[in-house]
């Protein structure tokens, strides 16, 4: 099953995603469109030795050589109990691709980021390995988290001080940054880093709607002391409630709010997905976790 990423939501910026649902044990999950490049069926896996327990090991599919990670190892779940239903979900995060085993495929939803509820209502055990939830056709959708997964098995994948640090000692810039990002780990991350690189005026919201609701109160207030109060904004793409895009998007249509630059920074920056940001007027864009290359794009900017 290849996934046509062109053919996805072609109005970027309307708050909506598709969750292709899927099964890992009796559990049901989602996965974004967006970072699927094709489920296919399994076939042999080629073992790596000495690798770490989640990795399955290796495919070749067409001309790439890809790790498989086994989700069923990743959430202690039962193995499969017909495992000719499993599949391998090919996705596409933090410019790295990966198959990870799910127990079978369903169908494709279109849902609102304004249905999902983060998981920081529900337990501590969902918190950890998903990103959201949606109640959907009498189920729950556990939506996981794919780049918490990867950076737990390989942490030179997710976002180091150590990067920055090589970059020497920097100034303290005064400029004002609103960050919009879900996650509670790359927050806390981001605010090391960036502080590190110079920037510690930063102001954190955990979703689109919540950084879009203060920017409204800052103008509000008073408009022409906008450009004083917030000099930049970066957003992450994937935020229950209102995403990257639509943020983007309202910000950038807005007669007095679209003077603020903006960097999206998602694991979603791919050749394939970059048009996205283009069409709804991002300023910049980087991919997760190139930290190096967000504080480079700052620099510019502000």
């Amino acid at each position: 099953m290849a996934v046509n990423q062109e053919g996805i939501l072609l109005d970027s910026g309307t708050n909506e995603l598709e969750v292709i649902v899927f099964n890992v044990g009796e559990g049901t999950y989602g996965i974004n469109v967006m970072k699927v490049r094709e489920i296919i069926q399994t076939e042999p896996v080629t073992p790596i030795p000495n690798s770490h327990p989640h990795i399955e090991g290796m495919i070749r599919l067409r001309d790439e050589v890809l790790t498989v990670v086994n989700l069923m190892e990743v959430l202690g779940c039962v193995p499969s109990r017909d495992p000719s239903q499993d599949r391998f979900i090919v996705s596409e995060l933090n410019k790295l691709k990966v198959a990870f085993r799910v127990s079978g495929v369903s169908r494709i939803h279109r849902i609102s980021w304004e249905q999902i509820e983060k998981p920081t209502e529900l337990s501590q055990g969902i918190q950890s390995a998903t990103t959201g939830v949606v109640k959907m056709d009498e189920q729950m959708i556990l939506l996981l988290d794919f780049e918490k997964i990867v950076v737990d098995i390989n942490p030179s994948k997710g976002i180091n001080v150590e990067q920055v640090r090589k970059l020497g000692k920097r100034e303290r810039s005064m400029k004002k940054v609103v960050v919009a990002e879900d996650s509670a780990m790359l927050r806390k991350l981001l605010h090391q880093t960036l502080s590190e690189a110079g920037y510690d005026q930063i102001t954190f919201f955990e979703n689109g709607k919540e950084a879009w609701d203060y920017l409204e109160f800052i103008k509000a207030a008073d408009d022409q002391q906008l450009e004083e109060e917030v000099q930049l904004l970066i957003t992450d793409l994937e935020m229950p409630m209102m995403d990257g895009l639509h943020l983007t998007k309202r910000i950038k249509e807005d007669d007095v709010l679209k003077r603020i630059p903006i960097i999206i920074f998602s694991s979603l920056i791919t050749d394939d997905l970059y048009h996205k940001g283009i069409a709804v007027g991002a300023d910049k864009q980087v991919s997760k976790p190139e930290i190096i290359k967000l504080i480079e794009e700052i620099d510019l900017l502000i």
